[in-house]
């Protein structure tokens, strides 16, 4: 696994990388992961863009993301939000159509997912050329912190039903740390139809399908620090039939 870079090389083969933060109550994480994201792509040299795609959040969180880009710049941060929640699978599209980068990276605003990985991502892609890079928390030193049991077996669970039922060529399915090709996200959206958790796993099966190739990057996934969890009874239910239909159609 490579490592992070601390200089700060120039880095002029064109690439940008365009980051996608859809966000709904991160008023508290979204000044945090930001600074990270900054901090990080600046010492690596790469060109970037951070796009927050907020969906009505009644915390301010617009608000806050307002004064960040009057902090970071507009070229830096671009705001394109939307008046209610609408879905994950709908602001990646919406944040795309924006994005003025040949590569898109997608992560949660809620500090689970540290940008420090970011510069690994980029050199694993460019290692193999992949067309797009998980971070992975079941493989190499990989790990999830911050959890209780019980999520750790739902996690675990759902990764192994997915990977029996499915084969997708990838250690980590549920996982929302990831780096594309902004063209073959685009091609894998079109043909995504799930929601929700299902989503993610969905993306990485249709890539399979697709023969597009998947790097993997050892993660360190770290619970929230602000706000509550998002995964309920009901994401649990959506998840199994979500499974179940990929399974009876792919």
């Amino acid at each position: 696994m490579a490592s992070r870079k601390t200089s700060q090389p120039n880095r002029e083969n064109g690439d940008k990388y365009s980051v996608l933060l859809p966000t709904y109550n991160e008023r508290e994480n979204l000044p945090l992961i930001v600074w990270l994201l900054v901090k990080y792509f600046g010492e690596s040299g790469y060109n970037y863009e951070i796009i927050v795609i907020d969906d009505g959040s009644p915390d301010g969180t617009l608000e806050m993301a307002v004064q960040l880009q009057n902090i970071y710049g507009e070229d830096k941060i671009l705001l394109r939000p939307r008046e209610k929640k609408l879905g994950l699978g709908t602001a990646y599209i919406h944040g795309m159509k924006h994005a003025t980068g040949n590569f898109i990276i997608i992560m949660d605003a809620d500090l689970s997912h540290h940008p420090k990985f970011i510069p690994e991502f980029i050199e694993k892609q460019k290692e193999g050329n992949y067309d797009l890079v998980s971070g992975t928390r079941y493989q190499g030193d990989g790990g999830v912190y911050g959890w209780d049991l019980r999520r750790k077996l739902i996690s675990r669970g759902a990764n192994f039903l997915t990977q029996v039922l499915l084969r997708p060529g990838a250690s980590d399915l549920t996982g929302s740390f990831r780096l594309y090709k902004k063209k073959v996200l685009e091609s894998l959206m079109e043909r995504c139809v799930s929601k929700g958790y299902v989503f993610q796993m969905e993306m990485i099966v249709r890539a399979r399908q697709l023969n597009y190739t998947i790097g993997e990057v050892p993660i360190s996934f770290v619970d929230r620090v602000y706000g509550e969890s998002k995964l309920g009874g009901n994401e649990i239910v959506s998840f199994v039939k979500g499974l179940l239909t990929l399974f009876a159609t792919t």
